[in-house]
């Protein structure tokens, strides 16, 4: 089974590569020879990609947080 800890550590390693290639592609997108593009798209992927790293970060915090819990409860 996967733990939640898992789940967020693969959320947020995705969500990074795709803030990665959003950003890449703003780049590509704004040169000054580049014939279509749309930088605004670009922008909502980047945010959207920062969004689901801070979630996948708040999933990990909380797994976290219940491991201590339950240790404390176990101690």
């Amino acid at each position: 089974m996967i733990s939640a800890m898992q789940i967020g550590a693969y959320g947020a390693m995705a969500a990074s590569q795709r803030f990665d290639q959003q950003a890449r592609q703003t780049v590509q997108d704004s040169a000054p020879d580049a014939t279509s593009g749309d930088i605004v798209s670009d922008f909502v992927g980047q945010i959207d990609a920062r969004t689901a790293f801070a979630a996948s970060i708040s999933v990990i915090k909380t797994a976290d947080e219940m491991t201590g819990q339950l240790l404390n409860i176990k101690a």
